[in-house]
Parts: structure tokens; C-alpha cells; sequence
């Protein structure tokens, strides 16, 4: 077998593989890295038995032969070549990399021990990738990293009459985001390290679903994956939205970011960084206080709804990540100092954020 294929091809398909693929495991098979050849080019797979994943590489190809390398090592090599041009070549059980004035022999595996992996050639529903991707990217930072909460640590993904919509939470915050859709699907529950590894392969056209027992499998123009989904029911988030809006306060996002940045930075971290909110008279003051000293900043804002003034805490972190998807005006949602608020961006575009306060 021998193949010539450029090196930013191939080494952009290796970066997908190498990020699901372990570099050590009790299992060396897992560690390697699939190559299928053809005609058309080359099919690089792998899996760490929670994410399968599989990426068409374009190559000119001579007496097609498939092979399994070691994923890590063949990347580096790759990754190093000087030449833009990579020419493999399979002898016996070895597989020869040349580029430019650099050859390498690199000891091919066992390909009939390899866990084979299997990819469904039918779709349930069709879902735009680029908006997929957004709308995951939206609301990843609200999934939680902590092992006891099983179903906090995935993101899920609900088909509704007018469109789709997913939803992280830890617990302390909720992020939504709407985005358009069509089709009946499933609502299920995404691993947020999954999700990860869908918002990098999901660019643009279409991402197909296939529904499986506890799996689901997304497929692209260039990446077909299999993703084992969670168990459990997703807590009732939308009774914790605030229904009963008593302040409405409006400003540039930009300008609440950096003021929570600067006064975030005296706020006491074991206070879990609290910053407080207090809006009166068109301004909303921030403060922090912590060890170290007191900090505090004034923005005008464009006030609204029944109460005149009102004072509430939050973590600043929190803020942070609240306001990150955030472009333009952000419109705060305030119904009491001890109740849930919602961060979302004026005018629209299907995202909100809604946030528990801290004690006054």
C-alpha cells in the first residue's frame, strides 16, 4: 500500500483522533489508531469505549491496505514532518512516513485483534451543525465537573414543537439555549467531555442522528462518531425560572464583564467570589470585599419594572460565564435578592442564563 496525502489533511484528522484516543491505557489495543484504505483515501478510527469516532482523510492511494499504529506516536511524527507532502507506504509490518528529507519506519499492530467499530448508515433526523455547535458551546460551562452529580456532568439535548433546545446545569446555574430544528427526536443526555469532542468535528451542513440503546451517533460530510449517552432524568429545570420579573436592568455586556473582572479581583475566594449587585436610580453598583480590601464600580444602566432598587450577590465567576455568549446589550432579570435571576441578551437569540444568588 502506498499513499500520498497532504500533511495538513492528515494531521487535522489526527487531531480529532488523538483527543478521544488514550495515550496509555490497561488495554494497548486502545491506544491504536485504525487506518482503513481506499481508493478515495484514508478512514482514521478510534475509540476510549465511551467516544467511537471515525474521519475521511483525502489521499491518493496505490493497492489499498488497512493497518493500526500507534495513534500518540504516529501524530508526533506526522506533526513534525518538514515536508507538505506525506507519503506512506506499508511493507510487511511496517509502515514507512516520508516527507521532504525525513523517513520513518513506525511497527504496525495486530489488525485483526482491533475492536471492530461499526457506524449506522441511516439517519433519524437532521440537525443544522453549525447551530448544533453553538448552542452546545452556549451553555458547556454550566455542566458540572463534580463525580457525585452523574446527570449534572451532561448537557441535554430536548426536541420541542418549535425547535430544539439544550440545557446545562450544575446545581447552582442553569444555561439554555434555543435554536432552530426540525424533525421528531429524542430527548437525551450528553457526557459534557462528549460534547466537547461534537463541538470540535460539528463545522457546517448537516449532522445526521441515529438513535441506539443508551447510544446515539452523529455523522458529518467527514466524521461519523458514537457516543454512549447518560442514564437518569434531568432535573425540572424551568421551575426554577423566575416567572415574576420585579427589576429589569439593560447595559452593554462588554462593559459588566470588565467591571466584574476589576472589582472580582479583591473578592474573598472562599466567599465563593462573591460580588454584589445593587441598582438604584439608572446605576448598578458592584462591591467586593475580601483580605485584602474593598473594591467597588458604577455603570449606568436603562432601569425598568416595579421595584425601584435592589440589592443581590453572585458568584463573579459565575457572572463571568453567565455573560460569556452574551454579545451587545445584556438584559438582567431580577425578581427578588433571594431569588434566581436570568442573564440574557437583549432582543433575543434563544440563550438565558439564570443563576442563584448569594445570601445578602
Amino acid at each position: 500500500m502506498k499513499a500520498n496525502v497532504t500533511k495538513k489533511t492528515l494531521s487535522e484528522g489526527l487531531g480529532l483522533l488523538e483527543r478521544v484516543i488514550p495515550s496509555r491505557s490497561s488495554n494497548p489495543l486502545l491506544t491504536a489508531l485504525k487506518v482503513e484504505a481506499t481508493e478515495a483515501g484514508l478512514t482514521l478510527s478510534g475509540t476510549n469505549l465511551e467516544i467511537d469516532l471515525s474521519c475521511f482523510v483525502p489521499a491518493e492511494v496505490q493497492s489499498p491496505q488497512d493497518f493500526v499504529v500507534p495513534a500518540h506516536l504516529f501524530s508526533q511524527i506526522v506533526r513534525n514532518l518538514g515536508g507538505e507532502l506525506v507519503e506512506l507506504e506499508i511493507n510487511g509490518s511496517e509502515l514507512a512516513v516520508r516527507s521532504g528529507g525525513s523517513d520513518f519506519k513506525l511497527q504496525t499492530g495486530d489488525l485483526s485483534a482491533y475492536p471492530p467499530l461499526s457506524f449506522p448508515a441511516h439517519a433519524d433526523v437532521s440537525l443544522n451543525a453549525e447551530e448544533l455547535a453553538r448552542a452546545f458551546s452556549s451553555v458547556r460551562y454550566a455542566a458540572s465537573n463534580e463525580a457525585f452529580q452523574a446527570v449534572f456532568r451532561g448537557i441535554k439535548l430536548e426536541h420541542r414543537p418549535e425547535g430544539a433546545r439544550v440545557v446545562a446545569s450544575d446545581g447552582y446555574r442553569v444555561a439554555i439555549r434555543d435554536f432552530p430544528a426540525d424533525g421528531d427526536g429524542r430527548n437525551l443526555i450528553i457526557p459534557a467531555r462528549s460534547v466537547d469532542e461534537l463541538i470540535r468535528v460539528l463545522k457546517d451542513g448537516e449532522a445526521r442522528f441515529t438513535y441506539g440503546d443508551g447510544l446515539l451517533s452523529v455523522t458529518t460530510d467527514r466524521v461519523r462518531m458514537n457516543l454512549k449517552l447518560l442514564d437518569g432524568d434531568f432535573p425540572d429545570y424551568e421551575r426554577v425560572i423566575p416567572k415574576d420579573i420585579k427589576l429589569q436592568v439593560t447595559l452593554p455586556a462588554t462593559a459588566l464583564k470588565e467591571a466584574v473582572n476589576r472589582v472580582a479581583v479583591l473578592a474573598d475566594k472562599n466567599a465563593n467570589n462573591r460580588v454584589e449587585f445593587l441598582v438604584s436610580e439608572g446605576k448598578l453598583r458592584l462591591a467586593a470585599e475580601g483580605d485584602y480590601g474593598r473594591a467597588q464600580d458604577t455603570l449606568d444602566v436603562t432601569q425598568g419594572g416595579v421595584e425601584p432598587a435592589m440589592s443581590l450577590a453572585f458568584n463573579a465567576r459565575h457572572v463571568l460565564d453567565a455573560l460569556g455568549p452574551i454579545d451587545g446589550e445584556a438584559e438582567l432579570l431580577f425578581s427578588g435578592s433571594t431569588s434566581p435571576a436570568i442573564f440574557r441578551a437583549s432582543g433575543g437569540g434563544g440563550y438565558m442564563a439564570v443563576m442563584v444568588t448569594l445570601r445578602v
